[in-house]
């Protein structure tokens, strides 16, 4: 019969070869970082002045605990002191434009002075 449609053959479905090993499925499972909570992340909403008062008060707290052989760190910490007293002084319940964008700034900067980086595990030979 000429004009007769072919009819569709059945599919079956595609049978694994069992000669093959199919690979594990990988589970990657991310590590998260050390997060080191400082001020500058834990006061984020509030006042910039209260939030510059206590990263101030948290520097000098690492001033005090940084080593005497850590010229670098200690300098680093005194500088950024220096630079945020002349910001907090006046009415810092109401900052210009300008001084709250230089002390927002100064927050972000000194963000991770004092903070040291966990040491990697030691392995054994």
């Amino acid at each position: 019969m000429p004009n007769e449609e072919p009819q569709a053959m059945p599919l079956e479905p595609i049978k694994p070869d069992p000669n093959k090993l199919e690979p594990a499925p990988f589970k990657a499972e991310p590590r998260a970082p050390a997060r080191v909570e400082n001020s500058t992340d834990a006061t984020r909403g509030e006042p910039l002045a209260v939030r510059a008062r206590q990263r101030k008060a948290e520097l000098q707290q690492a001033l005090d605990k940084v080593a005497d052989d850590d010229p670098h760190t200690r300098d680093d910490i005194q500088a950024a002191l220096a630079a945020i007293v002349p910001m907090l002084t006046g009415d810092v319940e109401h900052l210009s434009s300008a001084t709250a964008a230089e002390i927002n700034r100064w927050l972000e900067g000194s963000k991770h002075l004092g903070e040291r980086a966990p040491s990697p595990p030691r392995r054994g030979h």
